[in-house]
């Protein structure tokens, strides 16, 4: 019978241990999916717009405009992950106080840093995942949105026209106008061309078209059956002529050579990078540390906040339940904001490119340890003192 509390008690520490992990790592990854979830829909109705916006001013294609989202939604992937995590654990933490349960907890022997576990054991993938974000996937994504940019604004004049809706050309000489495009043949409907000859306007109508590519690679849009309306506006001499087979060249576009861009290039590339003819070497050098300083950070930044949100999670009911929320989202902006003045520092050659990768994250790093001796010594008061 007196190995009986013994037995008792050595099983019950990893059943315990499994239900505390269960629970708190099941209750982080549902706040952080529906937070993530939150921010990203707003993410992208905000790009969404800005690209239809674009799209009908002329300035991108339509049929670009997804692809285009695509690669914009993935580049802020990365921030979204680590506030999502920051948040996730701060508001389940937060939970466990308001609703006493951390009181539960606390009177079985689980202290405060028994609380890094679980809570590691639930960041570390996201981490994992924010830095391959980071590192590879949002430099390939920026590239590849770079190229489809680029080639979407090296299509001519008529292959970039979207059906209803007016375009001008890129010499700014001629006005399209298309109502419907057979995507399955070259055949064109109702078009519409505008054009300025020897200080004349030349407008021609025609009720059907198609493009026509010859042998030596010339491009033309024939306009068949249509009416031709030249003059001077103001004045009534216009000559009007039909014709049944009109053809206007397409001027070929050449293809634009991609712009040297640091936030697109791979991280190996960057690490390789060799100085640029049209740059200083000393320039180019602190530009490249604070493109790869800022792409490091991100992970170990968000290591350090989801530590930080363990002690920021308290509650104390006297002084309001919103009260730590606060203190939190000041010490992420805070946080944040200077991770990108050091960069910038780094960039202007202010301070090292090593102060800028770890001064920062070293001070936020004893600040979690300070709030950790913190808590834990008003945690020990409560237990000492009496009421």
């Amino acid at each position: 019978m007196s190995d009986y509390p013994q037995t008792h008690r050595i099983k019950s520490k990893p059943l315990r241990r499994s239900v505390f992990h269960r629970a708190l790592v099941g209750e982080f990854t549902g706040n952080g999916i529906l937070v993530l979830a939150v921010m990203l829909g707003i993410v992208v109705v905000t790009q969404l717009i800005r690209l239809l916006r674009d799209a009908v001013s002329g300035r991108i294609a339509v049929d670009g405009v997804l692809a285009l989202l695509g690669f914009s939604a993935m580049s802020y992937l990365p921030v979204l992950l680590s506030v999502s995590l920051f948040i996730s654990i701060l508001l389940t933490l937060s939970r466990c106080y308001r609703d006493s349960e951390m009181v539960v907890w606390f009177c079985s022997g689980i202290g405060l840093t028994r609380w890094i576990r679980p809570v590691l054991w639930y960041a570390l993938p996201v981490v994992a995942v924010i830095a391959l974000l980071s590192l590879v996937l949002t430099p390939w994504a920026l590239h590849k949105a770079d190229e489809y940019r680029n080639k979407l604004e090296s299509r001519d004049d008529v292959t970039s026209a979207t059906p209803g809706v007016f375009r001008e050309s890129k010499q700014a000489d001629r006005v399209y106008f298309i109502e419907n495009v057979d995507a399955g043949s070259s055949h064109i409907g109702n078009i519409f061309v505008q054009s300025e000859q020897n200080g004349k306007i030349g407008t021609m109508v025609a009720q059907d078209g198609l493009q026509e590519t010859l042998p030596n690679g010339d491009r033309f849009l024939v306009l068949l059956n249509g009416t031709r309306y030249e003059g001077t506006p103001g004045q009534k001499d216009y000559n009007i002529v039909e014709f049944e087979r009109y053809a206007i060249r397409i001027d070929a576009v050449p293809v634009r050579q991609i712009k040297l861009n640091l936030r697109s290039m791979t991280t190996a590339e960057l690490w390789r990078s060799e100085t640029p003819r049209n740059r200083a070497e000393d320039e180019w050098r602190r530009l490249t540390y604070s493109e790869l300083e800022w792409r490091i950070g991100l992970p170990v930044s968000a290591a350090i906040l989801a530590l930080l949100a363990i002690p920021l999670s308290y509650v104390n009911p006297r002084a309001g339940r919103s009260l730590n929320l606060i203190l939190a989202i000041v010490l992420y902006m805070l946080y944040s904001n200077m991770i990108s003045v050091t960069n910038t520092w780094v960039w202007h050659g202010k301070i090292s490119p090593a102060a800028g990768l770890w001064g920062i994250h070293t001070v936020m790093l004893m600040i979690t340890v300070l709030m950790f001796y913190r808590r834990m010594t008003l945690f020990s008061l409560r237990r000492v003192l009496p009421g």
